[in-house]
């Protein structure tokens, strides 16, 4: 229980994610927007969204490993780097394939982050608090989703967008520099307690079969690509619809703020509903809300569905973090937690590629449409998931560890 009375830790850590992802979040769409400026069409917006996640496709897992057998906290630093770097150096290219790369570059830093973090959470919290401090904890990205596209907005307009959006990933830069303002006192105090033998790795394999792990990360997938493509092409859609910039920036910040206001909320839910079912009307939801988008509704409609979709898509997230640390073999948590996040990119690299080719054959609402299927599969993932025993929304007994059972 130690570990989960002084929460210090997580208050610095939910400050020090805030930055860094109001930084990712500025710039993602500073990105797109920055593509149109120098010339890219819909299908290249898709193709350097997709390099955002296609580097951290390849060290995902090889991170969660060495994560396992050692020290979570370096991780946060090295990403912090790498993102403020990638925003920086984005503003600066001045072509289309050099402002992939730096793409890619942030999205390398942002997994790095990711890793570090969750894997801090999750041995740093009791069994019991697993839900509770990772709704929290996803807070901070809920606050940078929030504050970075409206930073974004506002900064990106006029007949000068190249420099504009220039302007914007320079700024973002720096903010997530201002991570670091947190980061200096966050100790991982559990690395010598968790850690095992290099050689007593279990396999991938073993960790992709354990009840709940697929779901798990079929849910995270389903909910990140969601998130990716609404900040990467509801910019596109703006364009096309003669939405400004600003009020783009406003739309994507009501759903973040709707991402915030549930996971404030999240812990009577899962007592009111259980995770199975909780899972199951939000992704349902979501799928009906993300396929609304496509259909041509005035601007305070549009923001009406985006803070119920954010309200929808806040549940996922969380509540699969949870699942597959609790799914995972002892000694194999990071690992699986890594596992969860190479599916987050292999859905970042494929959603936002085949986004850009509906987007180039059926319009550019149409990847929502494609969206709304994936959530609508997760909501039958999750609604044939086994209900929790004994009242216990965190969910099904046979998934939780031994010490879990227990108690």
């Amino acid at each position: 229980m130690g570990p989960g009375r002084n929460r210090g830790w997580l208050l610095r850590l939910v400050i020090a994610f805030g930055f860094a992802q109001g930084a990712v979040s500025m710039a993602r769409p500073a990105v797109s927007y920055r593509a149109l400026a120098l010339g890219a069409d819909e299908r290249a917006v898709g193709v350097i969204a997709g390099v955002y996640a296609l580097l951290p496709l390849f060290v995902a897992v090889p991170l969660g490993r060495r994560t396992d057998h050692g020290r979570c906290a370096p991780l946060l630093p090295a990403g912090v780097i790498l993102i403020a770097g990638g925003c920086a150096f984005s503003g600066l290219a001045n072509s289309l394939w050099t402002t992939a790369i730096w793409s890619g570059v942030m999205g390398l830093g942002h997994l790095c982050f990711v890793i570090g973090s969750q894997s801090l959470v999750a041995r740093q919290s009791a069994p019991h608090e697993q839900d509770r401090n990772f709704g929290h904890f996803t807070i901070g990205a809920s606050l940078g989703q929030l504050i970075g596209p409206i930073a974004a907005g506002a900064l990106i307009g006029g007949p000068d967008m190249a420099g504009t959006s220039a302007t914007a990933l320079l700024v973002a830069g720096a903010g997530a520099a201002v991570a670091f303002t947190s980061l200096w006192r966050i100790e991982d105090r559990t690395a010598v307690k968790s850690r095992t033998a290099q050689g007593d790795r279990v396999p991938v394999g073993s960790i992709l079969r354990a009840r709940g792990v697929p779901a798990g990360m079929l849910i995270s997938l389903s909910v990140l690509s969601a998130t990716d493509i609404l900040t990467a092409y509801l910019p596109v859609v703006g364009e096309h619809r003669g939405i400004a910039p600003s009020v783009i920036g406003v739309l994507l910040s009501v759903r973040a703020g709707a991402t915030i206001a549930c996971r404030l909320v999240l812990t009577p839910l899962l007592r009111l509903l259980g995770r199975p079912l909780l899972l199951t009307v939000t992704c349902l939801l979501a799928a009906v809300l993300c396929a609304g988008i496509a259909l041509p509704v005035p601007v305070w409609v549009l923001g009406l569905m985006l803070a119920v979709l954010g309200f929808c898509l806040g549940v996922g997230q969380p509540l699969s973090m949870t699942t597959v640390v609790q799914a995972a073999p002892d000694g194999a948590r990071s690992t699986a937690l890594a596992l969860r996040l190479t599916g987050n990119r292999l859905g970042q690299v494929a959603a936002p590629a085949a986004a850009g080719l509906v987007a180039g054959v059926a319009g550019v609402a149409a990847p929502f449409v494609m969206l709304g299927g994936l959530l609508l599969l997760s909501a039958g993932v999750a609604l044939r998931s086994p209900a929790p025993e004994g009242g216990n929304p965190a969910g099904p007994r046979a998934t939780l560890p031994q010490s879990v059972r227990r108690m």
